[in-house]
């Protein structure tokens, strides 16, 4: 089996487990539900093949797949996997099944279609984080907003065609921009293979060109401060489950274009404005945070909280090009680099568990404003202790997976100054408020109204996905070494790239 095509299988797998689910049709809504969790189960126990076979003294990619597609171009099918793919590949095909077991009753109508879109969605990121081809990258990019745009559109709620039009032409719009870059680069170096792109050589204007063109298109995604604002209206609108995608693994894509492309293709445009970005981050941190605590709908606060712990993400990448280049810190550009890495994952699980959790509430009582909610612990016990415990690791409590990213970033931000660095914490104060005062008025206190009253506790199957985000939360924030041994050689490698000039 190692020599299976393990990456191809991970990409076509869910893509074609949707097509048959398409085919099962919505006359017989259940055996697709159960088609396709049975297809999302297997895909993730193949993502686990990938564990067993990876050799973690490797830095470089692994189960490497090369086929032509089209020679002329010089573009190619070409896939491979370094730990930190491995790592984003093992969080979508995970998320993607415990996404559709929390969504099972939660949409009626064209049932085929709705799990088609998730598996579909599932093999076509998977494909952005194993293409080892520029175009290929470019191709999967793109390719996923398609069922991401109809997951919003078709099942959202009253202002979904708004919402699902302002995602699309925000992503398309900037990754227009990076497609100008991809091309400019074939026609420089007459290849879109990334090691060759990586060893091209690049003046100062074309690095900063190139620089803005990956960053607007990967900004949008992640998305950073100010090009944020479609997330807070597709994730109001959206489903429960293209919510929980959507935070939990969509704007993981933008954090891992910039690895990939804005690092090691320009590192000498990356140093230069490392800076920007780090303000940038910074005000995503601290004012969006701010924005969050004045928000009465539990779904866009959660939205704004997802905004403002990215912005650890990119303050942990470009920390690392000022420590490398500036102060010859490799240790602490890799702690930089492996805490952005920590927080994107963990960040994965908990908003997925936090929009969830507002999936759970909204079935029963079809609203996701704070002001209707007031004491549900009373009525759905075991539903407030993993709310609670979701809110505590969203606030960065130790013990919890939001804490171990957050704390690296902030140990790296003031190797390189301590200011940047007491910026960044402030997230620990801001985060705790706005999550805390959310907990306060939605779970604790006297049932507020009869609707509340007659509340049932979580089902079985609620409380096992609810479980398996717990899990993971808890398993990454007590004992990270097992996710920090994947990707630490892959991050030691692109320490070392920051640390070459082109010029």
């Amino acid at each position: 089996m190692s020599n299976w095509p393990l990456l191809s299988v991970l990409i076509w797998l869910p893509i074609l487990g949707g097509a048959l689910v398409l085919a099962v049709g919505n006359a017989r809504a259940d055996v697709a539900r159960w088609l396709g969790l049975a297809v999302a189960v297997l895909t993730f126990v193949f993502s686990v093949g990938l564990l067993t076979w990876f050799n973690y003294a490797d830095p470089g990619l692994q189960f490497v797949e090369r086929h032509a597609w089209i020679p002329s171009f010089d573009i190619h099918y070409n896939l491979g996997a370094d730990g930190i793919a491995v790592a984003l590949l093992l969080l979508n095909t995970l998320i993607t099944v415990l996404t559709l077991a929390g969504a099972w009753g939660s949409v009626n109508k064209r049932v085929a279609q709705y799990v088609a879109a998730f598996l579909i969605l599932e093999g076509l990121t998977n494909g952005i984080f194993a293409a080892s081809d520029a175009m290929l990258f470019y191709v999967f990019f793109e390719a996923m907003l398609i069922p991401m745009f109809l997951i919003i559109g078709v099942w959202g709620g009253p202002r979904r065609i708004y919402a699902s039009l302002k995602f699309f032409l925000y992503t398309f719009l900037g990754s227009v921009l990076m497609l100008v870059g991809l091309v400019y680069l074939y026609i420089k170096g007459g290849s879109f293979q990334l090691a060759d792109l990586y060893a091209m050589p690049l003046d100062a204007k074309e690095q900063t060109w190139l620089f803005f063109a990956f960053l607007i298109a990967f900004a949008v995604k992640i998305p950073m401060f100010p090009v944020h604002t479609w997330l807070p209206d597709a994730h109001v609108e959206a489903p429960t489950a293209g919510s929980v995608i959507l935070a939990a693994i969509a704007l993981k894509i933008g954090g891992y274009g910039l690895l990939r492309f804005s690092l090691p293709i320009v590192p000498d445009a990356g140093h230069e404005w490392a800076m920007f970005v780090i303000v940038l981050s910074l005000i995503a941190v601290v004012y969006v945070g701010l924005v969050a605590l004045v928000q009465d709908d539990m779904k866009k606060l959660i939205a704004y909280s997802s905004v403002s712990h990215m912005g650890f993400v990119t303050l942990g990448i470009f920390i690392a090009f000022s420590l490398v280049r500036d102060y010859g810190n490799l240790d602490g550009a890799r702690l930089g680099l492996q805490g952005a890495m920590v927080q994107m994952i963990s960040h994965g699980f908990i908003s997925g568990a936090m929009f969830t959790c507002v999936g759970v509430l909204y079935d029963r009582m079809h609203t996701r404003m704070i002001k209707d909610y007031g004491g549900v612990i009373n009525t759905m016990p075991w539903f407030g202790a993993f709310f609670i415990l979701f809110g505590m690791a969203n606030s960065g409590l130790p013990g919890t997976s939001g804490f171990v990213g957050e704390f690296m970033v902030i140990l790296a931000s003031f190797q390189q100054h301590p200011l940047i660095a007491f910026f960044a914490a402030t997230t620990l104060v801001i985060g705790a408020a706005y999550t805390l005062w959310l907990v306060k008025r939605v779970i604790l206190g006297d049932v507020a109204n009869a609707h509340v009253a007659e509340l049932k506790d979580v089902s079985l199957r609620e409380s096992l996905v609810l479980g398996g985000f717990a899990v993971c939360v808890l398993a990454l924030g007590v004992y990270p070494k097992p996710l920090t041994d994947l990707m630490e050689p892959s991050i030691a490698q692109l320490a070392m790239q920051l640390a070459n000039s082109k010029l």
